[in-house]
């Protein structure tokens, strides 16, 4: 499948646009002042150890504290026990409160939860993935040919040393001993550099910070077939064609600078793109379409037929637009990044046969995602249930905030309901409160169905408790804001 990035950069953010046979795939945005933390090692410090949890906080200078759980963490390391075994030790027994400990962001903050650690730290260059405290190598699993598995690990065993080993990743396949030489001696610089600074007790920075977003993504995406790669930005462009000459040189000659007077992001499209991909709802080309909503606890996706009447009954109706989902569904998940789990409500069918090839054709579908997912059949509701490696904060969660009058909710009240509730609050201060009238203050929407569609209403309270009631418009409230004020 051929492919092509494009690479916008401003000094505040970086975007990084994935093009499959013309159309948008994946997304990946990076701010300056947000930069993501996976990959970044602390020297941090326990200030608390949860038992009952099997866990420890750990202060590593981010304003929140980030989460160490006992599986994370190497046992061999902290009580010298070269005795492998599936149990947990106690986590009292491995941590304690004011310890320092080295440790490894494996999952971003993501809303209310802290980074993710662990004390397994790794390295990753172009082809190996140093592993210090280990001694072996290992090969990707993804490298299923047994003669070119041994023959990596020949080549890569020798770099290993008593405190430190690799991992072969699924791009050296092929890789010759030169460029493996190359990533096994620059790893372990890097890592001479982590132990130095280690050891000069720095706390308030990272010991070692993964790639910025751009060399990130050409170093991930080594693998895939790239027909061209532009950047906008002169700057980045010098640095990215050093950075491939020496570390992906397959890439450097598809990597060209883009100084056209149209921005990058309008070509394919992608700035609208990236706009659809923000709403709840994805129309497919047959007439049907997706309703996606996703929550902190799992993303749900409803599919509904909508005009699609189908040419001869309606179980082919429903059977084709579900085929057709199943690739709106693999493209979106892997366009927005929703990751965790996912619940997919298709339209209900009773034919078995069609029930397996939907879900065959999803999974075809997911295959293209280079993030690891898992896939169930229908359940005993029509439901398929699935998962996603969460990554990285789904680009919903990184573009976009907390709706300032929903508050979240995703709707708000209507009209008639803050029509009442004015209603209410006036009966009520005026019991609690000696007053001669009232003025309420509220939007133009709310002020115009009091004054109209609720005026007999009005009319009445205003009889039922003596007393004056004016209505007056401040146009800078939102529909639900409103304040009663007495005179």
């Amino acid at each position: 499948m051929s492919g092509e990035l494009l690479i916008n950069v401003t000094p505040s953010e970086t975007r990084v646009a994935l093009i499959e046979n013309g159309s948008l795939q994946e997304v990946h945005v990076e701010r300056e002042a947000r930069r993501g933390l996976v990959g970044n090692i602390y020297l941090g410090k326990i200030i608390r150890v949860l038992p009952g949890m099997q866990a420890a906080f750990v202060d590593i200078n981010l304003g929140k504290a980030a989460f160490l759980h006992a599986s994370d963490i190497n046992s061999k390391l902290i009580l010298n026990d070269d005795n492998s075994s599936d149990q947990v030790p106690d986590i009292r027994n491995l941590v304690h409160e004011g310890q320092h400990i080295v440790v490894q962001v494996v999952k971003d903050p993501m809303g209310t939860k802290g980074a993710r650690l662990t004390t397994d730290i790794t390295i990753a260059a172009r082809y190996l993935v140093l592993m210090p405290n280990t001694s072996r190598a290992g090969i990707s699993q993804r490298i299923e040919e047994p003669s070119e598995r041994n023959r990596l690990k020949s080549i890569v065993t020798p770099y290993c040393g008593e405190d430190h080993g690799f991992i072969v990743r699924t791009a050296a396949e092929g890789a010759g001993i030169e460029e493996l030489q190359h990533d096994a001696e620059f790893l372990r610089r890097v890592w001479a550099k982590v132990i130095e600074r280690k050891e000069r007790k720095q706390t308030k920075d990272p010991i070692y910070q993964d790639l910025s977003l751009a060399f990130r993504v050409l170093r991930d995406f080594v693998g895939v077939s790239l027909e061209r790669i532009r950047v906008d930005s002169k700057l980045t462009y010098e640095q990215l064609l050093e950075f491939t000459t020496e570390f992906v040189p397959n890439l450097a000659p598809v990597l060209e600078y883009y100084p056209g007077e149209r921005p990058i992001f309008d070509l394919f499209d992608v700035e609208n793109e990236i706009q659809r991909s923000l709403h709840r709802k994805i129309e497919l080309k047959s007439g049907g379409s997706l309703i996606i909503d996703q929550t902190e606890a799992m993303t749900t996706i409803d599919i509904n037929t909508g005009a699609f009447v189908g040419h001869r009954n309606l179980e082919e109706t429903i059977f084709n637009t579900n085929i057709e989902a199943t690739q709106a569904i693999a493209r979106q998940l892997r366009l927005r990044n929703l990751g965790g789990i996912i619940i997919v409500d298709f339209i209900d069918m009773n034919d078995k046969e069609h029930q397996r090839r939907v879900l065959h054709s999803l999974d075809v579908a997911m295959a293209k995602d280079n993030v690891k997912y898992s896939l169930s059949g229908f359940s005993a509701l029509g439901l398929v249930e699935m998962t996603r490696k969460r990554t990285r904060e789904s680009l919903e969660h990184i573009l976009c905030g907390e709706c300032v009058v929903c508050h979240g909710r995703g709707y708000v009240k209507t009209v008639e309901t803050v029509c009442f509730e004015i209603l209410r609050e006036i009966v009520r201060v005026n019991r609690a409160y000696d007053a001669d009238k009232f003025i309420v203050y509220t939007s133009s929407s709310v002020s115009e169905s009091l004054e109209n569609d609720e005026y007999h209403n009005l009319a009445e309270l205003e009889v039922f408790i003596g007393k004056q009631i004016k209505v007056q418009t401040e146009t800078m409230y939102n529909q639900e804001q409103f304040d009663v004020v007495m005179m």
